[in-house]
């Protein structure tokens, strides 16, 4: 067991850690905290915000575990440290320094090495990374509608969930039709465990706009939560039939094969298809820059 001493210097903590015989996986550490933190980026909501407001929440996220990562390094670091320092009662004591300064090179590098997994393997951090502005369209022309919308955004920024999802239920009771609203109502769902209500409520937005992209993604991560995995599957078919090759199709079905399913070899077969997907469309962006 690690125990540790904190002795607060301005914006450094001294830490005096013991260290067992057991030493963490980094690259194992690196992952976990990363899912946790598009886990985080997944509940964003994306609509009627500025594309500032919604970077910044990402940036909040990474943060969020950027701390543990620091940690974790500098633990693999004391091993080597650890070399030149004698045991006491059979263990070797190593003093720490960790930086919570966010200017401070330490803090910098474990944030960059979450942030750069994250865009190479979290879709919810690459959608609200390149989403567009607000579609108002899919906004509500009713003033109730929208002030009860309003109530449960900023219940939504509080992680008051049950607010959220009062004022968002009222919204649509206000005007059915209101799709952002159907589509943040299900992310609140989700987001304590109400899988069957999420589901419903990605599916009347799909009753309102059928080619919704948020609750025909969010349908898949609703049944992966449910654990009903050849559903999950399905409805990235049901996607791939709306957005042909988008990349997050094959992302998507290719993680159920290799971490729920355990089928590496079809987990390989999809991700090919989803490197040939993404490279195409980014030759397609080349190009249509080059005209």
């Amino acid at each position: 067991m690690i125990q540790k001493t904190i002795t607060i210097l301005c914006s450094v903590l001294l830490y005096s850690l013991s260290f067992s015989q057991e030493k963490p996986n980094e690259k194992t550490v690196l992952q976990e905290l990363s899912e946790n933190a598009c886990k985080c980026a997944d509940s964003i909501s994306l609509s009627n915000r500025k594309k500032e407001d919604i970077i910044k929440d990402v940036h909040g996220c990474i943060d969020k575990y950027t701390g543990a990562l620091q940690i974790s390094t500098l633990l693999k670091g004391a091993e080597k440290q650890s070399e030149n320092v004698k045991e006491v009662n059979g263990k070797k004591q190593v003093n720490l320094t960790f930086n919570t300064n966010k200017d401070s090179k330490q803090y910098k590098d474990s944030y960059n090495e979450i942030e750069r997994y994250l865009m190479q393997h979290c879709e919810s951090v690459k959608r609200a990374t390149t989403t567009s502005e607000t579609s108002y369209d899919k906004f509500s022309k009713n003033q109730t509608a929208l002030d009860f919308y309003q109530k449960a955004v900023d219940a939504s920024k509080q992680e008051n969930w049950k607010d959220a999802i009062q004022n968002y239920e009222q919204a649509v009771k206000a005007d059915p039709k209101f799709i952002y609203a159907w589509d943040n109502l299900g992310i609140c769902y989700r987001r304590v465990g109400e899988y069957d209500k999420a589901l419903n409520a990605y599916k009347q937005s799909l009753n309102v706009d059928p080619k919704g992209k948020m609750p025909l993604q969010n349908i898949a991560i609703a049944y992966i939560y449910k654990k009903e995995y050849q559903k999950a599957i399905d409805a990235y078919h049901d996607f791939d039939k709306v957005y042909p090759n988008d990349p997050e199709v094959y992302y998507g079905i290719g993680q159920i094969y290799f971490t729920h399913l355990k089928d590496n070899e079809k987990d390989l077969t999809i991700s090919a298809k989803h490197t040939e997907s993404t490279m195409n469309r980014n030759l397609l962006t080349d190009l249509t820059q080059k005209l």
